[in-house]
């Protein structure tokens, strides 16, 4: 059940992210799955940094979302 409680806030944290950086977005489908991956990568950067934002879902979402802006920021940089 971690695996998808994990795949489906990445997803969504992915989708949002797209929102927010308007015009640095890969589609949908790209963003979702940068999104799965910010997720992790937002988990692991405010782990490594200690820093906690809040518990539940609500916490979860904002992390992935930071951590999905963060990488589609950088896939951007490679984008053009």
């Amino acid at each position: 059940m971690g695996i998808l409680y994990a795949l489906l806030i990445g997803a969504l944290a992915g989708w949002l992210a797209g929102k927010i950086m308007k015009g640095g977005g890969f589609g949908a489908l790209l963003n979702i799955i940068l999104g799965i991956v910010g997720g992790a990568v937002g988990n692991w950067l405010f782990g490594a940094l200690d820093i906690h934002i809040s518990s539940g879902i609500l916490g979860d979402l904002i992390t992935g979302v930071i951590g999905a802006v963060a990488i589609l920021f950088i896939a951007g940089l490679f984008k053009k």
